[in-house]
């Protein structure tokens, strides 16, 4: 049974980079707290994923823009968007600002429910909910991702590198980190969760300290 809280609604910010952990995180969280859970990382991928089967140019923030205003939330398929390729995608077409300003307002409306939500993404509690009451910065080592990352795709049968996928994981923090539209950062008052010596039962239940600290 989802454990209730005492304070609500409750919005709990998890931000961090690729392969850290947050998104097993959040949606931990969000079922132990009953809350609704967005994924905000998928609504990047799904505008990256549409722009380039429509041959729109990724490096056109308008075009790509025009694709996220026009975003259906129906057609989000997380099994399909889940691939290192609609990652990369995703990356290339969150630098645009249009495309963060239609997505920004679905993401507030999602936090605005009255009963509390949880988003995991990259600017949560910088640009989406600078109110939440809970923030959560997850993050580990380069090397501790690329591996997970490595193990997760191998697990699957592919065949991959752990150098490259390292060379992509660094690669992708400096172009996240670096953008001009909502750099990959903590908020100044997010608490910082490093997974890189954590397994999940001990990140999760990290979080919920912080959760229930913040609730109290």
């Amino acid at each position: 049974m989802p454990r209730p809280l005492t304070i609500a609604p409750l919005v709990i910010a998890i931000d961090g980079p690729a392969a850290a952990g947050k998104g097993t995180l959040a949606k931990r969280l969000a079922g132990h707290y009953g809350l609704p859970y967005l994924d905000t990382g998928l609504l990047y991928r799904a505008v990256g994923r549409l722009a380039a089967d429509r041959g729109v140019d990724l490096d056109d923030p308008e075009a790509a823009g025009a694709v996220a205003r026009d975003l259906d939330a129906s057609v989000i398929d997380e099994a399909v968007l889940r691939g290192r390729e609609a990652g990369e995608l995703a990356s290339r077409v969150a630098v645009h600002p249009p495309v963060r300003a239609a997505l920004n307002a679905f993401q507030r409306a999602f936090a605005a429910r009255v009963e509390g939500a949880v988003l995991d993404g990259r600017d949560i509690g910088t640009v989406i909910c600078p109110q939440a009451r809970v923030k959560i910065f997850v993050t580990a080592s380069p090397q501790v991702r690329a591996r997970r990352r490595t193990d997760e795709l191998l697990a699957k049968g592919r065949a991959v590198d752990y150098e490259r996928i390292l060379a992509e994981v660094r690669e992708r923090d400096e172009r996240d980190a670096g953008r001009a539209a909502s750099p990959l950062k903590p908020a100044a008052d997010a608490r910082l969760l490093d997974t890189s010596e954590l397994g999940i039962e001990a990140a999760f239940l990290a979080a919920c300290a912080i959760v229930d600290q913040a609730a109290s």
